[in-house]
C-alpha cells in the first residue's frame, strides 16, 4: 500500500521534521509512505475573499498535480467527519483490501483547500473543531497513520 500526505508549505521546524521522520521510519516495514510538499502562495496577512480564493486555487492546482488517477483522496477539513484511531485503521484496512492501494491525505495551507481539491476528495476527515497549524497537522497525521497500522496488525502501540 502507498500512503501519501500532500501538504502546502515547507516544514522548517526541526522538532516537526524529526517527529515525522521517526514515524515515517517506523512505517517502512508496513507500507510505502511519502510526504509531498507543495509551495504555498506568498500573500499579505490581510486578503479579500476573492484573493483568498485565488490563493487556494493556485495551491490547489499544485496539490492536484501530485494526485494520481485512481488514488483515494482524503482531505483534512474542519467540517469533515471525526474519526477515532480505530475508525481510521478500519478505513485504511478496507481501502487496502477492497478499494485502492493508493491513499492520499491532503492538508491545505493557512487558508484551507480549494473547491477543486474538495471535489476530488472522496472523503473529508477532521481532527476536531480546533484550528491547528498545518505544519503540526503533518506530524499528528503521520503518527495516526502509524497508530492505524499497529491497530490493524494487533500490535500494542495504540494502548
Amino acid at each position: 500500500m502507498l500512503v501519501q500526505i500532500i501538504g502546502v508549505g515547507r516544514l522548517k521546524e526541526k522538532y516537526l521534521t524529526a517527529g515525522i521522520a521517526e514515524y515515517a521510519k517506523r512505517l517502512t516495514p508496513y507500507l510505502k509512505f511519502q510526504i509531498i510538499e507543495v509551495a504555498d502562495e506568498k500573500a499579505p496577512d490581510t486578503l479579500s475573499e476573492a484573493e483568498v480564493s485565488g490563493v487556494k486555487a493556485r495551491e490547489g492546482e499544485r496539490i492536484l498535480a501530485h494526485v494520481k488517477e485512481g488514488a483515494h483522496v482524503i482531505a483534512l477539513a474542519i467540517d469533515g467527519k471525526l474519526w477515532s484511531s480505530e475508525e481510521l485503521a478500519a478505513e485504511l484496512d478496507r481501502l487496502g483490501t477492497y478499494g485502492t492501494s493508493h491513499v492520499v491525505f491532503i492538508i491545505g495551507g493557512s487558508h484551507g483547500l480549494s473547491d477543486e481539491v474538495m471535489r476530488r476528495a472522496q472523503q473529508r476527515m477532521s481532527f476536531g473543531r480546533m484550528t491547528l497549524p498545518h505544519q503540526l497537522m503533518r506530524l499528528v497525521l503521520t503518527e495516526q497513520i502509524y497508530r492505524a497500522v499497529k491497530i490493524n496488525r494487533g500490535e500494542p502501540y495504540h494502548k
